[in-house]
Formats: C-alpha cells, structure tokens, sequence
C-alpha cells in the first residue's frame, strides 16, 4: 500500500501518478512494466517516489487495487433475489455492468486478471459469498459441499472464464458463447440451479 505521504499528496496528483502508471502497467504487463520509466513519466524523483510507494511492488498493488475496486464498483453489491428467476437476472445484470465497464476501460481490461489473481480473499471473494449464500437460501446451490469451499470454486470457476474471455477481448476476438459455457459449468458445480432466464452476459 501507498506510504503516508502518499495519501497526503492532492487527490489530482494522486490520480495522475497511479494513472501513469496503470497504463505502463497496462502496456507492458504486471511484471514487465520498468518502475523507473514510470516515476519519471509522472514527472516523480527517484527520492520522492520512494516517499510514496515501497519500491515497485508497492506501487503495483496500489493500481491493482484501484482495478479491483473499480471492478467491484461496476458489479455491484449482490441482492438477495427473490426466486429462481431474479437470481439469474441478477447475475445477468451484474455481468453485463462488468463486461461494459471492461469494454470501455481498456487498462483495466489488460490489468483486470492480475488483480482479481492477487485477490485470495477480500471484497472479490466477498461478492461470491453472497451469491452463493443466497443460492442456497433459495435451494439453487447444493448444501452438501462445506460453504467457503463452494464459494471459493465458484470464484475459481467464474475466474477461468474471466481469464479466457478476457484474453478474447483484448485481442479483439470473439469469445463466442462465454455466458452460457459460464452457466452450464455453474450448475454443474452447484448441482441445481435456475431454470428461468439464463444470464446474457459472462463475468
């Protein structure tokens, strides 16, 4: 995370440098991009951009984070439906929100897969708890499997397709059919799931 000093340098410069270096980032991947060539395209000394960030990986994490959050921010929060039908419209919805934010944010698509593979356990997995919770509660997710393991594969199920879907996009190639692979894998997983409307867009 950013040092002290960091946070208390002006929102516009904190933007600019984190914006900086999330298109290097972007550019030249998570580990190729050069910390050096960064802190000087946002006009940073090398002293100074030791006062804000713990050396390169710190600054990684940082613009990771903002990745993440951004991606959280066009998910958003997961409600509990109200049966078998809503739950896969929800999902549709939060999915189509996502795959919109990512289709017109093309340093967050390049980054989206590192940042949500850094990710153990936090909001991410947070967000998977909560539909998995509220798929049990409505019978749609098989009780037999402990809940933070189902959880956890779910994430990991989703994230496959995110990373093979994601790849796709930002080579310009059509990943063809990703919301209906995504889920037929899904309720094989969960054992049982709606049977209404199936989701029209992929994580």
């Amino acid at each position: 995370m950013p040092l002290p000093r960091f946070d208390r340098l002006p929102a516009e410069r904190r933007e600019h440098i984190l914006g900086v270096a999330r298109r290097h980032f972007a550019e030249h991947g998570a580990e190729g991009a050069s910390y050096n060539k960064i802190i000087e395209a946002a006009g940073v000394s090398k002293t100074a951009a030791y006062h804000y960030f713990d050396g390169r990986e710190d600054l990684l994490t940082a613009v990771l984070d903002g990745v993440l959050g951004r991606l959280l921010d066009a998910l958003g929060p997961w409600e509990p439906a109200r049966d078998e039908e809503d739950f896969a419209a929800r999902f549709a919805a939060g999915s189509a929100a996502l795959a919109a934010h990512l289709g017109g944010h093309p340093e967050d698509l390049a980054l989206a897969d590192a940042a949500i593979g850094r990710t153990a356990d936090g909001p991410w997995l947070d967000w998977f708890g909560a539909l998995v919770a509220d798929g049990r509660r409505l019978g749609l997710v098989r009780t037999d499997v402990d809940a933070s393991l189902m959880v956890a594969a779910t994430a990991a199920v989703v994230r496959a397709a995110d990373a093979w879907a994601l790849a796709r996009m930002a080579t310009g190639t059509d990943p063809g059919d990703v919301p209906g692979q995504l889920w037929t894998l899904l309720r094989g997983l969960w054992g049982a799931a709606p049977t209404g409307q199936e989701p029209s867009h992929a994580l």
